[in-house]
């Protein structure tokens, strides 16, 4: 019989976040595949945990997946951890469990802590909808192109970032999406957890004068429907008469209403729209 993988939860900071089931998951496997053996093995001595080890992280996600899957297949049972949270929340786990899927192993989560829903909780931001989008990448143009896009996202956003990285981040995040509403989080479930409420600017005033500690979860308020429909119905003031026009017959609307709908809009009479069509289409 083929064996099975394990994603387990573990803490994020404060030990006794750890369940009974993944304690007894780490106890019953056969082999444990760590992003971090080092950070691992204080957990494992903590809970008295004597299950062999091997490394799993970004490095060697591709291969040793290959030689993991090939271990579950001879009937070996595996449980990945991460150094902190849920496995394959952006971490080398993704790519071992897609390898599972593919191969036919069988994948089960044993749910725990994990930082981005966490620092949700615990924002004061609206819970109902949010995007994750872990770490900005490094490269430049598309780190750009993903700004751009949560430029215009209404959903609550949630963001990772290192200290020494954070105060670049969170200029570049206010000259894109604006002065939002932020929520700045750290050292999440440990003695000196933090979840200061603030705005981008107040963020940066902050660190101007004090050094980013810790890692961060930063959750920004999307922007409101109210802002994106208020925008949405000033966008005819780059049209010309006959795109503002066409605008209205695009969405399926007769020549005469959409003529009436743009004079509205612009607050001059239909015969005046009906004018400038006549003289655009004598050219």
């Amino acid at each position: 019989m083929k064996g099975t993988l394990y994603l387990c939860a573990t803490p994020i900071g404060n030990l006794e976040d750890i369940s009974y089931r993944v304690l007894r998951t780490l106890r019953e496997a056969d082999l444990i595949a760590a992003e971090d053996t080092r950070h691992t093995i204080k957990l494992l001595n903590h809970f008295d945990i004597k299950t062999p080890m091997t490394s799993y992280h970004e490095f060697n996600k591709i291969d040793k997946a290959r030689y993991l899957v090939n271990q579950m297949k001879e009937g070996i049972n595996i449980a990945l951890v991460t150094d902190a949270g849920t496995p394959g929340i952006s971490d080398p786990g993704e790519e071992l469990v897609k390898q599972c899927y593919e191969e036919g192993i069988p994948v089960t989560s044993i749910p725990g802590p994990a930082a981005c829903i966490t620092a949700l909780t615990l924002s004061g931001m609206s819970t109902r909808r949010f995007c994750f989008e872990a770490f900005l990448p490094p490269d430049k143009k598309e780190r750009q192109w993903i700004l751009e896009e949560l430029k215009e996202e209404t959903r609550t956003i949630i963001l990772y970032e290192a200290p020494h990285r954070l105060a670049k981040t969170l200029e570049e995040l206010k000259g894109v999406l604006g002065d939002r509403k932020i929520t700045l989080c750290r050292e999440l479930t440990k003695k000196y957890e933090e979840a200061w409420q603030t705005t981008l600017s107040g963020a940066l005033r902050r660190y101007e004068e004090e050094e980013p500690k810790g890692e961060y979860v930063i959750v920004i308020a999307g922007r409101s429907f109210q802002e994106k429909r208020e925008e949405s119905e000033r966008s005819w003031e780059r049209m010309s008469i006959r795109e503002h026009v066409a605008l209205y017959e695009n969405q399926g609307i007769e020549r005469k209403e959409a003529m009436r709908m743009a004079a509205r809009d612009r607050g001059i009479s239909k015969r005046e729209v009906y004018q400038y069509l006549i003289r655009e289409a004598a050219k």
